[in-house]
């Protein structure tokens, strides 16, 4: 766990944030990927992992085992420059770390109805397998969204009839999600209220919560079908899970961006601190505060 006292000791809170239980290492190091490197070339030298998996309790050797797999699942490719070792994304993770990107920077989109996806076609396995339902046989659903891929076969718009609430949980397994997203709200809102904008952790700690808000917030979101506010629970907590999100990143990313402009390294070099991409990120999350107002 970084230090991180910046001008003052770290809160309860955010102490217990940073010294909680070490994350899985294949999963995490998919994080730092996804938050830090894929917006800044998708490149990162093996060290950096090591010393930030170092900051979240997982070992070097289950980094290297963790990177190992990636590699053979085709998500990283590795390069030795000298005696340096360096893993980058490989092209379809790029693609589908971007599409991750987008579920969790940009504003939602909404569903324009349902989708009906007719005859026993095989459904989609990308990230936007979740939004899909077998409700029958022959028969699919999801909601009509633009990032929802079709299925191949035909394909008619409509609505299910009745109680869509009731439909909803009758085909969708909605209680993990809502679990994860109170989850998420219990850890990461006591963090929130301790970050205050003139006396924040140094930015090795800043880098280390968002890591973590991130990491926790992607299991929340890939699993959740994001179906139209008309057929979720009336207490549904996506929606302040993701103003959370969004106000905390907002929060960390100054200094966590600093950090990452002299900590981490790929074959050129330091990463740069910011990037286009990163900014878009920003712009995107702020947009979804403003539009929720």
């Amino acid at each position: 766990m970084p230090d991180g006292r910046g001008r003052a000791a770290l809160s309860p809170p955010i102490r217990d944030c940073l010294s909680g239980p070490a994350p899985r290492a294949t999963g995490f190091i998919v994080t730092i990927y996804g938050d830090v490197a894929e917006p800044r070339g998708g490149t990162l030298w093996m060290g950096t992992l090591i010393e930030t998996c170092a900051d979240h309790g997982i070992s070097e050797s289950l980094a290297r085992t963790a990177v190992s797999r990636l590699v053979a699942s085709g998500r990283l490719i590795g390069e030795k420059v000298g005696r340096r070792s360096y893993y980058r994304l490989t092209d379809p993770a790029g693609a589908e770390f971007r599409q991750a990107a987008r579920l969790f920077y940009e504003p939602p989109e909404p569903a324009q109805g349902w989708l009906f996806a007719l005859g026993e076609v095989a459904l989609p396995e990308d990230l936007s397998s979740v939004a899909w339902a077998r409700i029958a046989p022959d028969v699919a659903l999801a909601p009509d969204r633009a990032d929802v891929t079709r299925p191949a076969g035909a394909l008619i718009e409509g609505t299910p009839s009745g109680d869509l609430r009731a439909f909803a949980a009758a085909h969708w397994n909605l209680d993990p999600v809502a679990d994860a997203y109170r989850t998420f709200l219990r850890r990461f809102v006591r963090v929130a209220s301790a970050l205050h904008p003139h006396d924040l952790p140094e930015g090795a700690a800043c880098l280390a919560l968002r890591l973590k808000l991130v990491h926790a917030y992607r299991h929340c979101v890939l699993a959740d079908p994001r179906l139209p506010a008309d057929a979720l629970p009336r207490d549904w907590p996506g929606e302040a899970a993701r103003r959370l999100f969004a106000e905390t990143y907002l929060a960390l990313a100054p200094a966590a961006d600093a950090h990452v402009g002299v900590a981490f390294h790929d074959a050129d070099g330091t990463l740069p601190a910011e990037t286009p991409d990163t900014r878009a990120r920003l712009e995107s999350l702020n947009a979804g505060l403003d539009r929720a107002e």
